[in-house]
């Protein structure tokens, strides 16, 4: 495992035609800025890729380099493989194995943004919204039968919001198993 493999999760493009931006555009704006074995996952922002450096300025780096190269201003949050792997593994007990009951999320947090302070602004409602708080992440599930009448929106209008990106559990580990399949 290269200590120098990453994940970039950009928040808002490709959702409610805002932000469009293809993959293979995405890829060659990586590619351009030096970032080696980039790859692409669905279309709402997940690259993976290699870096020259650890994940420090990482975030800034991306987030200059979208608007340089795509006029594009987002929020990016960067996992190192090793981070994305410890989300996974360190997931509460059965979250994300029941999909046929539970829709199960992963908020990513940009700092400052901490845990407890996400956490902090979800509302749940009983009977039909969990979180935890995980290292730089909020594990959220909400009950599947009753999803209309989950509270997770609520965190939309708040500051904090701005510095998370939400990926489902499935998609949040697809992402690891590419990574997985290289071996």
């Amino acid at each position: 495992m290269s200590a120098n493999q990453h994940l970039a999760l950009l928040r808002g493009i490709n959702v409610g035609g805002n932000n469009k931006v293809s993959m293979a555009d995405l890829r060659a704006a990586f590619e351009a800025e030096g970032f080696g074995d980039v790859r692409t996952y669905i279309n709402s922002g997940n690259v993976l890729f290699e870096a020259d450096s650890g994940r420090v300025g990482l975030e800034d780096r991306v987030e200059k380099m979208l608007g340089r190269r795509l006029g594009l201003d987002l929020m990016v949050v960067v996992r190192s493989r090793r981070q994305l792997e410890n989300i996974i593994n360190k997931a509460p007990d059965g979250f994300g194995e029941r999909p046929d009951l539970y829709h199960s999320d992963v908020l990513f947090l940009k700092a400052p943004l901490t845990p407890a302070r996400a956490l902090g602004v979800v509302e749940l409602r009983a009977g039909v919204d969990q979180a935890w708080a995980g290292i730089g992440v909020l594990y959220f599930a909400r009950l599947s039968a009753r999803r209309t009448q989950s509270k997770m929106s609520k965190i939309m209008g708040t500051p904090e919001y701005k510095l998370m990106t939400i990926r489902s559990w499935s998609t949040t580990t697809r992402l690891r198993d590419l990574w997985e399949k290289d071996q």
